[in-house]
């Protein structure tokens, strides 16, 4: 799996009460909510994942998120012999690969992204990536021949999926690459890990992925995330937002780009070209209820551009987001209006036409 943004967001949490007891739906038994989480810091899919859980003694759990999180990266990986992703990019064009279940449930939630962005989001633009290589050491700028080459390769109609044998088949030249859908996907099974054990307040932050669980116990407004400036180092903030059960994901193009000739090309690949999104946007951050969700607007949202973006997620039932453009304006959905709050003068709010 490649890497995405690490993490172009911060949590600004810091909580200085107790609060009582909460009741789940799945453990009789009420777990009391802490002052200090329970955190644990691990060194996964190319980033920095850690896990914050609310109440005292969940080790156990928290190995169980843990295992999951490790298992899925082998599932997934592009590069590890014996993973599905591997087998099905290694048999493209010969044979169907029977993979896990949860294998063939992400890339059937990928290809239905690829639908419903109408190709903005393309889980086959691993024939365009793997030429560019952003995010490692054999990066580089390909040729604009190389790239016309790849594009052929990229359609996710050419998928075939198979439901009732967890059958994948991809035709000859093709390459999946699931890195931008994969953190969304394992961050929501996180989640329903600790939703099973009764966990009502706790924080799953996958680098550019974050969820929250329950309320910020310092807090009844909810959690105060705070959305990264996307020109400084990782902790500067431009704003902030109150989120309660939310997934906050976040996209960007100046932690993960490579230089050549003085021009600057980042990471996010627009399908139709195989070349890098060029327009106004230097970071998005987008709000929604599952991560899997937001890894498929975060990047069809770079492709549309910000008045596109905008008028999609003001149409959108429980979406928000914050766009960032290269002038230092911030562009907030219509839901936002009275739930952001500027906090660096560098920074103007756009008052959208």
């Amino acid at each position: 799996m490649k890497r995405k943004l690490w993490p172009f967001l911060i949590l600004l949490v810091s909580v200085m009460t107790l609060v009582g007891c909460q009741k789940s739906a799945n453990d009789k038994q009420s777990l009391p909510v802490v002052k200090d989480p329970e955190t644990r810091t691990e060194s996964l899919l190319h980033t920095v994942v850690q896990l914050s859980i609310y109440h005292e003694n969940q080790e156990k759990v928290m190995d169980e998120a843990i295992d999951y999180i490790k298992n899925m990266e082998k599932l997934l990986s592009t590069n590890l012999k014996g993973a599905d992703v591997y087998r099905i990019n290694q048999a493209a064009g010969k044979k169907a690969v029977k993979v896990d279940p949860r294998t063939f449930e992400i890339i059937e939630a990928a290809q239905g992204m690829s639908k419903k962005s109408q190709g903005k989001f393309d889980v086959s633009i691993g024939a365009v990536t793997n030429l560019w290589r952003i995010g490692d050491d054999v990066a580089r700028v390909p040729g604009d021949q190389e790239i016309k080459n790849a594009l052929p390769y990229i359609n996710y109609k050419d998928i075939t999926l198979d439901k009732k044998k967890k059958t994948v088949y991809i035709k000859k030249g093709m390459t999946l690459e699931l890195g931008a859908i994969s953190k969304g996907y394992i961050a929501d099974g996180v989640k329903k890990i600790f939703k099973k054990h009764g966990i009502t307040t706790a924080i799953i932050n996958l680098g550019g992925n974050v969820l929250t669980i329950g309320k910020s116990p310092n807090d009844p407004k909810g959690w105060n995330i705070g959305v990264q400036n996307p020109d400084e180092v990782r902790g500067d903030t431009v704003g902030s937002v109150h989120v309660k059960d939310s997934s906050i994901v976040t996209s960007g193009i100046y932690e993960r780009y490579i230089e050549k000739d003085g021009k600057r090309y980042h990471h996010i690949m627009d399908p139709k070209t195989g070349y890098p999104v060029e327009n106004d946007i230097s970071g998005v951050t987008v709000f929604t209820k599952t991560s899997l969700q937001g890894d498929e607007l975060s990047t069809s949202l770079f492709i549309l551009g910000i008045k596109d973006g905008i008028k999609l997620i003001d149409d959108m039932e429980g979406v928000e987001a914050v766009f960032i453009d290269k002038e230092n304006g911030i562009h907030i959905s219509k839901g936002l209006k009275d739930n952001f709050t500027l906090r660096n003068k560098e920074y103007h709010l756009v008052t959208e036409k």
